[in-house]
């Protein structure tokens, strides 16, 4: 069972800078966020849950599909600052990965799910078939056939 991971996220380029355009951002549902790595440092503002969920799906240091103004680039999350009380992303830092090596996180990542779910529904069988046979036994016990 494959389980495809989406992480293609949208960005819009933020053009206000400071603590007064991060909380504007923030109110509206948009994670305010910064891609280093090619020239300049690009500000964008990220949608809020797509960017928490696909951060919660793939961990923290994942390696995700920006569509910067057009342009499709591949970032890893470097910093995440977090909300110590409310538990919300109030920040991110990124950096550009080449495109060979994010095809190859990003597939590592499928990978490294689809094994996860394949090792819990077999350990999930295994306890099942463990309880049929505790049950199989007590009837045995009692004299009760099956």
């Amino acid at each position: 069972m494959a389980v495809e991971v989406s992480i293609n996220i949208t960005a819009e380029v933020r053009t206000e800078f400071g603590k007064g355009a991060a909380r504007r951002a923030r109110r509206a549902g948009q994670i305010p966020a910064v891609v280093y790595g090619q020239g300049e440092p690009v500000h964008i503002n990220l949608p809020g849950h797509l960017t928490t969920m696909a951060l919660r799906k793939n961990g923290t240091q994942a390696v995700l599909i920006l569509d910067i103004a057009g342009q499709e680039t591949y970032a890893q999350t470097k910093a995440i600052q977090v909300d110590p009380l409310k538990r919300v992303i109030e920040h991110i830092d990124f950096i550009v990965v080449d495109a060979a090596a994010g095809k190859e996180a990003i597939a590592a990542a499928e990978a490294a799910v689809a094994a996860a779910e394949e090792e819990a529904v077999a350990e999930a069988a295994a306890e099942v078939v463990a309880e049929a046979e505790a049950v199989v036994e007590d009837a045995e016990a009692e004299g009760i056939e099956a």
